[in-house]
């Protein structure tokens, strides 16, 4: 994280009606912890309960008042919002505290944390995307606001845009410039494609390993096949899809691909920046979906996981619900009215950290991406050599016997492949 972020005070702000305190502390203590991993510190916190934000403040004319004697008193740096904030409001707030401290709502926060941390050249893109889908129609006004945006000092909290000259840039080049990265992507989005494609001929099941930001999703992936993502306990530390070849016990390899966390208020031009690298979840066979079980929100995030990947159009598929973190739960039961005795749904308790619990799920998924896999012998005529090729490079546990008769193999197959060899078939064994 750049120095000149380190110590930043800030002030969070957040207003919300008297029947959703819990949802909004919740969401506050969220909001401190991306702060934190975006390289500032909460000094304050300043909560209203009213039924609806003013519509020019947000906070009422009181706490604004209070907010600006907090920036006085305690020499903040920025005020963030719990709560999207249009271009007049973050005007009229900052008009209210009148010092020159920065004002950004939680979606520029994430959108500062996503610049930050992409590394690769299509992050990178995506996150430049989203922020100039955000920031351009708050490319409006003059004074603190316009330098807001676009002449803060390098690399201070919510100025992280697009580039250093983003001021020059009216709107038409703004436009110009979110149509060429959309291109750019598109380009990225086929070659994905491609890349999809060439698994699927490869008969490889396809795990996507889903959940909140901070659960465990990378140090998951690293437990199981050596990785070496990085893995820190922070939100976000990692937004690149990694996807690693893992071997069951059975002998069957398994495509498992580690995708960037969820959180709830996901910005909607980051889901749609990032929807290609999003939609390995949807293209996979099953969701490896992990839960924070240490975390006392952890219900709660299960179900913005949930509605996400509804949004994404992935929560059809076969699920696996791993509660991580279990040699420090606080959740008392993994049950919460989930699914009870459906095939396609099972759970595990695991520490990614320790390896607890970590064989368990492993047989956990190796017998649900085994359901419609047939173990069977086949007998084919000398002249085979080509199937018997196949069946080596896609089945399971293959035994073959060269015979004067011709060839005997015995494997297990999956659906496709049965059907393609289902008239060589002379056993199935259950």
């Amino acid at each position: 994280m750049n120095s000149e972020n380190k110590n930043k005070k800030g002030i969070l702000c957040s207003v919300y009606s008297s029947n959703d305190e819990d949802s909004a502390r919740a969401s506050l203590d969220e909001l401190e912890r991306l702060l934190e991993t975006a390289g500032g510190e909460a000094v304050a916190i300043l909560t209203q309960v009213r039924e609806a934000p003013d519509h020019r403040t947000v906070l009422g004319s009181g706490k604004c008042a209070e907010l600006k004697e907090l920036c006085e008193n305690l020499e903040a740096d920025l005020v963030v919002f719990d709560c999207e904030m249009s271009p007049s409001q973050i005007k009229a707030v900052e008009d209210e505290i009148d010092s020159d401290v920065q004002v950004i709502d939680r979606s520029m926060l994430i959108l500062d944390i996503f610049a930050a941390h992409a590394r690769s050249a299509e992050g990178v893109l995506q996150v430049e995307l989203a922020q100039l889908k955000y920031t351009a129609p708050r490319l409006v006004g003059h004074g603190r606001e316009m330098s807001r945006l676009g002449g803060a000092p390098s690399g201070s909290i919510g100025s992280r845009g697009p580039g250093e000259t983003k001021l020059e840039i009216d709107r038409r080049r703004i436009r110009s410039r979110i149509v060429s990265l959309e291109e750019e992507l598109e380009k990225v989005a086929r070659s994905r494609e491609v890349i999809r494609r060439s698994r699927e001929r490869s008969g490889m099941k396809r795990c996507a390993i889903v959940g909140y930001t901070n659960a465990g999703k990378s140090t998951l992936l690293n437990r199981l096949t050596e990785a070496g993502i990085l893995a820190e306990d922070k939100l976000f530390a990692t937004l690149d899809t990694t996807t690693r070849k893992f071997t069951l016990p059975c002998g069957s390899d398994v495509l498992l691909t580690d995708t960037v966390g969820f959180i709830r208020n996901l910005p909607t031009h980051l889901i749609k920046a990032f929807r290609s690298t999003l939609e390995e979840a949807v293209y996979s066979d099953l969701l490896i979906i992990i839960i924070d079980a240490s975390d006392p929100e952890a219900k709660a995030q299960l179900k913005v996981t949930e509605e996400l990947l509804t949004e994404l159009g992935a929560d059809g598929k076969p699920k696996l619900y791993v509660f991580n973190k279990c040699d420090a739960a606080t959740v008392d039961s993994p049950a919460w009215n989930l699914p009870d005795g459906d095939p396609n749904v099972s759970y595990a308790a695991v520490s990614a950290l320790t390896g607890e619990g970590i064989d368990e799920m492993i047989s956990k998924l190796e017998r649900m991406l085994g359901e419609g896999k047939k173990r069977v012998t086949l007998t084919l005529p000398t002249s085979a050599g080509a199937i018997v090729s196949d069946l080596y490079s896609n089945a399971d546990n293959v035994e073959c016997e060269y015979t004067e008769n011709g060839i005997t193999v015995t494997a297990t197959l999956d659906e496709k492949l049965y059907g393609r060899y289902s008239s060589y078939v002379s056993k199935e064994e259950v």
